[in-house]
């Protein structure tokens, strides 16, 4: 006789793991208690002023308030995509981004990967200390310094130049050059924070398989490339969506200190189109529609970016 076997209830073990579920956040009350504060956090300054982003769909007045504005439905975001400026500033947006992502994503890669490759203990650590510290300095700070270092007129590095025969370079002024300027900027200043990420992910490889291939006589590179590079593929991947999922973020900070006038046709960028039409100009619902739109694209980038991860056999971030 063929043995039965036993038929499990769904809906009675559902709900015992139901009733369960209180009784075991009452047992562990203290380490649900420590994630109020970081939950008080989010829901005072990031999801109730979500509310705000209702004025782009209102013909905003400061005096009566966003709960008397007017609703305009989408009139705001038609005069939006309706306006040349809107269009530049996106491009502009997108360009500096993919720009940074091409060049700058595989840079944290590849000096943490040099740098497991130390076995001096001294050397590594002044070196890895050396890279993360410009990381924790502001941009106002950072401004100043590039200033004095590639001013057409005092910078140092027009003073090489024309000592040995080369013409001023205006990296500040000229749109030929700003640009890369802020895109070399940046990765020297933010490359040091993912390479501490990079190096914290090796140290989980299990020692053994390089043990197991130096036996199989693997040299160094083809240790890299066949147990190094993948044990840390699944990092990479995660950081390559948060960094999709941040193609319009192209740096407000670091543009606001360093840009002017003269380089608005390449440098001017959603966020600072959003500060000088919501701050300067008054135009808060304006403003508000560009960053609703913004977000939106970034949602919808990092949701592409993770299906195309998962497609491809990588665990995403969700």
């Amino acid at each position: 006789m063929e043995e039965k076997l036993p038929v499990r209830k769904k809906g009675r073990d559902a709900g015992k793991q139901g009733a369960s579920l209180p009784k075991y956040i009452w047992k562990h009350k203290y380490l649900y208690l420590m994630l109020v504060p970081a939950l008080t956090y989010y829901i005072i300054f990031c999801y109730i002023p979500m509310y705000g982003a209702s004025i782009a769909f209102k013909d905003f007045n400061p005096m009566v308030g966003i709960m008397k504005s007017p609703w305009t439905g989408f009139d705001v975001f038609r005069q939006l995509f309706g306006m040349d400026k809107f269009y530049s500033v996106f491009w502009n947006t997108l360009r500096i981004s993919i720009i940074r992502l091409i060049f700058g994503f595989p840079v944290p890669i590849i000096v943490a990967l040099m740098l497991n490759e130390l076995r001096g203990q001294k050397l590594k650590k002044t070196v890895q200390t050396a890279i993360y510290i410009p990381n924790f300095i502001s941009w106002v700070v950072l401004g100043g310094i590039l200033t004095n270092l590639l001013s057409m007129d005092s910078g140092i590095v027009n003073g090489i130049l024309q000592k040995l025969g080369f013409a001023p370079i205006g990296f500040l002024t000229d749109e030929r050059f700003f640009v890369p300027t802020m895109v070399v900027s940046m990765i020297w200043k933010t490359f040091g924070w993912n390479t501490i990420i990079y190096l914290a992910a090796m140290t989980g490889i299990d020692p053994q398989l390089y043990e197991a291939a130096t036996v199989d006589g693997a040299n160094r590179w083809q240790q890299l490339l066949h147990i190094t590079l993948p044990c840390i593929r699944s990092t990479i991947i995660v950081i390559l969506i948060t960094r999709i999922g941040g193609l319009m973020q192209a740096g407000f900070e670091q543009i606001f200190v360093l840009y002017h006038p003269g380089v608005y046709g390449v440098a001017d960028i959603i966020d600072t189109y959003v500060y000088r039409m919501g701050l300067q100009e008054g135009k808060f619902e304006l403003a508000a529609a560009v960053g609703l739109f913004k977000s939106v694209i970034n949602f919808v980038l990092v949701v592409i970016a993770n299906k195309a991860a998962r497609m491809a056999g990588e665990e995403g971030i969700y």
